[in-house]
């Protein structure tokens, strides 16, 4: 089933736009892959970035939107990311970059067109575990800037995953964030006998 990929807003796009066509921003931004690229790049599959701070074991409370990425394309495949941001004057392009991240988003990407059900794409950044996984929203018509993610959304973790987590293996949202919740939570030290 296609993954419903909504557009991200024009201005973000734009930004983007503006800094693959400026030798400076490319060449200040140390990615070896974008800058050596042959060909012309162009970014798509836009996802927005959601970041979720705290995990409970009841839970999640909402998550808040922190950006939008885009795949920088160069033939078959993707180079670079380039991410964007939320500012007071609106959405403004702020970096490009490459690693693991990229490569493993694709290929999440590619296998989440192959599940039966239609799901939104976003990515869903655990700071507290340093992982980033990709959401597969089930309500395919909701606002892509807005919402939690629901019990039975999948989450997929991409590539460097944290220990014990197994990247590019879907899981329930109701299955996984119990796990992960144990994870964040520091351990009470027990007291030594009177």
């Amino acid at each position: 089933m296609p993954l419903h990929v909504s557009p991200a807003p024009a201005p973000a796009l734009r930004s983007v736009l503006t800094a693959l066509s400026s030798p400076t921003a490319v060449r200040e931004a140390r990615t070896p892959s974008l800058l050596g690229a042959q060909g012309p790049t162009t970014p798509e599959l836009p996802l927005p970035v959601h970041v979720l701070d705290r995990i409970t074991a009841e839970g999640v409370t909402e998550t808040r939107l922190t950006g939008w990425r885009f795949l920088i394309r160069c033939g078959d495949r993707a180079v670079a990311a380039a991410e964007t941001m939320l500012t007071p004057d609106g959405w403004a392009f702020s970096h490009f970059f490459e690693g693991p991240y990229v490569t493993s988003t694709e290929r999440a990407l590619r296998q989440a067109e192959s599940v039966p059900q239609a799901y939104q794409p976003r990515l869903l950044s655990l700071p507290g575990l340093y992982m980033l996984t990709l959401w597969l929203h089930g309500d395919t018509a909701a606002d892509a800037a807005a919402g939690h993610p629901a019990a039975t959304d999948l989450l997929v973790p991409l590539t460097p995953a944290p220990p014990g987590i197994a990247a590019h293996r879907p899981h329930r949202v109701a299955d996984l964030l119990p796990v992960l919740s144990h994870r964040v939570t520091p351990t009470r030290l027990l007291r030594s006998p009177a």
